[in-house]
Parts: structure tokens; C-alpha cells; sequence
């Protein structure tokens, strides 16, 4: 499908997102790790760890997504963040976590570092530039977690799978938007603003007629998912 080009209107409301999360320099920081870290690929849907294993490190994503999800005691799941390139998970390890708390699955092909626990506390205490771009990182993901809980609590569920489709798509992030890859069925929209099914559907027809978002007729089977800016009236206004 050919996808309209992406023109912000010129007087509408704008949303002032926070900053980036930082990127570290890939080379320069993996090569500080010495022997302490790993890096293996994975394939889309391949399992990074599961809940409940030990924690024991931290990973860095080269390339590639990653979602995290975690499971309740009655085998409910929620997907909790999608993650990508430049950005860490499992780091609560550092702050005293024995087990983690939830899974990570490739949601693309990926290529993941491993940090060794003691490696990473050794690099953030040696190098203090380093340090203090990990902490940036720590805050920008709180800024982003507060920011999803407001949504949860206050928004309807319209609203909450504009915000998100926007997010997914980089909106505010480098001047720049892009299709929605890899492709995201309506299970995975559905768990991450928390409703139904059913509810994903009837919006992303809604948002699709209204001409703000363009995807092939079978959505489930979809790989061309584009948003454009005119989704942002779903935010801005009632």
C-alpha cells in the first residue's frame, strides 16, 4: 500500500514528549565490558528469560525488540513495555532483585547483549560518563512508566491506543515517523492498553475510515501499518 505522506498540521496542539531515553555508543561501552558480557541473537518469539529466573544480569539491545510481559498466578498476561535498540532491561538485578519479575521474548529477530551482574556494577562505578548515562536512561524509563499509568487510570481506551499507536510509531522521537514493524496483532494492542479484543478491532476501523491510520484489509495479517499525525486528534481533544 502506498502510504500519504506524514505533515504535522501547522496550528494544532503539540505534545511535548520527554526526552529520548539516551543511546549509549554501542562500540565504546560494549568493548568497556571486557570478557563480562555475551552477545547472542534471537529469533522473533524466542524466549530471553523467563519470570522467575534467577537474575543475575543485565542486557543491552544491539538490534532488534524485545517485549516484556509478565504472568499472574491465575495465567493472565500483560504485556508491560516494548523495548529497542539503545535501551536495557533486567536492571532491577542492580538493585537487589534475585528473581525476575516478569519474561522477555524477541519481538523481532535481536541481537542482545549480556552484562554479568558484577561486570555492570564495576563499569557504572569505573566510569563515571557511563554512569551517568545509565542513571539518565533509569529516569527517562520512570518519566515513561508514570506517563502509561496516568494514561491507564484517566484515558478511555480509544484515547490510550492512539497514545500508543503514536509511541510505537515514534511520534515527537527525532523529527520522524515509521511504519509499525514488526507487525502488531490486535491480542498485543488489546493487553497492552488493557481491554478487549473486540474493542481493538472496532477502533482500529474507526481510526482507518476516519483516515488516520492505513493498513491492508486483513489487519491480523498486516506487515504495512502506517500512522499519520492526524491521530493526535484522538489525544488533544474529547
Amino acid at each position: 500500500m502506498k502510504s500519504a505522506s506524514i505533515k504535522p498540521a501547522g496550528k494544532s496542539k503539540k505534545i511535548t514528549n520527554a526526552k529520548a531515553n539516551p543511546r549509549f555508543d554501542s562500540k565504546s561501552f560494549l568493548a568497556s565490558l571486557g570478557t563480562g558480557h555475551t552477545s547472542v541473537k534471537y529469533r522473533s518469539k524466542e524466549t530471553v528469560f523467563r519470570q522467575g529466573d534467577a537474575a543475575d544480569a543485565v542486557y543491552y539491545i544491539q538490534k532488534g525488540k524485545i517485549q516484556l510481559t509478565v504472568m499472574s498466578a491465575y495465567g493472565k498476561k500483560a504485556i508491560i513495555a516494548q523495548l529497542g535498540p539503545g535501551e536495557f532491561f533486567g536492571e532491577a538485578c542492580l538493585a537487589g532483585q534475585t528473581l525476575y519479575m516478569g519474561s522477555a521474548t524477541a519481538a523481532a529477530d535481536s541481537t542482545i547483549a549480556r552484562i554479568d551482574k558484577e561486570t555492570m556494577f564495576r563499569v557504572l562505578h569505573d566510569q563515571p560518563k557511563l554512569s551517568e548515562m545509565f542513571i539518565s536512561f533509569l529516569l527517562a524509563r520512570n518519566i515513561r512508566i508514570k506517563a502509561d499509568l496516568v494514561d491507564q487510570l484517566f484515558n478511555s481506551s480509544e484515547r490510550r491506543l492512539a497514545r500508543l499507536l503514536l509511541l510505537l510509531a515514534n511520534f515527537g522521537k527525532e523529527g520522524k515517523m515509521e511504519k509499525i514493524i514488526p507487525k502488531v496483532s490486535l491480542e498485543t494492542l488489546a493487553a497492552r492498553i488493557g481491554t478487549t479484543r473486540a474493542q481493538i478491532d472496532f477502533f482500529m476501523n474507526k481510526f482507518r475510515k476516519l483516515g488516520f491510520v492505513d493498513y491492508d484489509k486483513e489487519f491480523l495479517t498486516s506487515d504495512d501499518l502506517t500512522v499519520h499525525t492526524s491521530l493526535l486528534n484522538v489525544i488533544v481533544h474529547d
